[in-house]
């Protein structure tokens, strides 16, 4: 039975799997900063009531301009789409029926949108038990024979953020050989975004840096993401996309969100403060634990589909990794939440593996009284 592709809309877990809906869910399958939007979004909404009326800006201003001071770039180096999701079709139609790389465990969408290019995929599968690092000597060789090289910094669903040297020499390579770079930073503003890659875009013009603005500002219903990359690569993916492609709230919102300093300095504070903490909890249970540094973490119980399912019973949604090559449902993964439901989820957790343990002493006395 295949499960959704993606986290969040936890209704369609449980009609798939024909599971009662509970009354009170948790989602952690998703993982949005569980602070909800900035107070200046709540306090600009009438505002934004009165703007239904007018057709939006067909290139996304006022966040546009906003998108392109916050990185202190041209506007000619951005372009604004309906989700980051939007943005990577325009990306994968730039290599229709070429031959791109894709590293997993990773985000499910970039091979959904080459697909529909009909651009040829090649895989590579970073190894768990060397914690699913770069791999980079898998890499370098290969890149010749590609157009472009999908890499997700910090990488979704590990969490994981590739040493800036690593990263650093497969650029390098891939301009020497005519391979583009697509780095998609979707969850970088929960780590710092000095971490960014999109200074560098001057010395690296192969690169295309994809941004969401779901994930931190907590907006996921409005879809908002934008690209940064050299003015000729924008102006190509610019036509691929239709007329009025951001509507005006969004474009509004996304313009007051980056104004926020405190707020996601806060949100940078937190998700830290909770990984840390899972973590910790996690480990002390024998799970495997990524090395993450985004607002999430994956980790690999005994039995994950187990503990899937007997959570979901208790209204609580973990991400499944069966669409995650690599991980192949073996592992879960944890969107940082507020910190009362990361303690329930915790306590829930801990019941369960104890509950569990229980079960697996008592199986291996029964085995022991049977072997006598």
């Amino acid at each position: 039975m295949q499960l959704p592709e993606h986290g969040a809309n936890p209704r369609h877990v449980y009609e798939k799997l024909g599971m009662t809906l509970p009354a009170r869910i948790l989602d952690f399958s998703e993982n949005c900063n569980p602070a909800g939007p900035p107070r200046a979004v709540v306090e600009l909404w009438p505002d934004l009531l009165s703007r239904l009326h007018a057709y939006p800006d067909p290139s996304g201003e006022p966040f546009l301009s906003k998108a392109a001071d916050y990185h202190g770039v041209s506007k000619t180096s951005v372009i604004a789409g309906n989700g980051a999701a939007e943005i990577l079709s325009f990306i994968a139609e730039r290599y229709r029926g070429r031959r791109a790389i894709v590293i997993h465990p990773t985000f499910s969408e970039y091979e959904a949108t080459l697909r529909a290019k009909g651009v040829e995929i090649e895989r590579i599968i970073a190894s768990e038990v060397d914690g699913f690092r770069l791999p980079v000597e898998e890499v370098l060789p290969r890149l010749s024979a590609a157009s472009v090289l999908y890499l997700c910094t910090p990488n979704n669903p590990t969490g994981i953020m590739p040493e800036r040297e690593d990263l650093l020499a497969i650029i390098r390579k891939a301009g020497k050989v005519g391979c583009e770079v697509v780095l998609d930073e979707a969850f970088i503003d929960f780590i710092d975004e000095s971490k960014s890659f999109i200074p560098e875009l001057n010395e690296f013009p192969h690169v295309i840096v994809v941004r969401s603005m779901t994930k931190m500002y907590a907006i996921p219903g409005i879809r908002l993401g934008y690209t940064v990359a050299h003015p000729e690569v924008i102006s190509s993916l610019k036509t691929t996309a239709p007329h009025w492609n951001v509507n005006g709230m969004a474009a509004a919102i996304g313009a007051v969100c980056l104004g926020q300093d405190a707020y996601r300095e806060a949100a940078i504070r937190h998700a830290w403060e909770e990984r840390e903490k899972m973590t910790a909890f996690l480990k002390e249970f024998g799970c495997t634990v990524t090395d993450s540094v985004a607002n999430f973490l994956s980790f690999k119980p005994e039995d994950a589909g187990k503990l899937y399912k007997e959570m979901l019973a208790k209204g609580i949604v973990l991400r499944h990794s069966e669409n995650f090559r690599g991980m192949d449902g073996r592992w879960l993964r944890i969107g940082m939440k507020s910190s009362a439901e990361m303690e329930k989820l915790r306590r829930e957790l801990a019941d369960w593996f104890a509950g569990d343990a229980e079960i697996n002493n008592y199986r291996h006395d029964e085995a022991s009284v049977s072997l006598e």
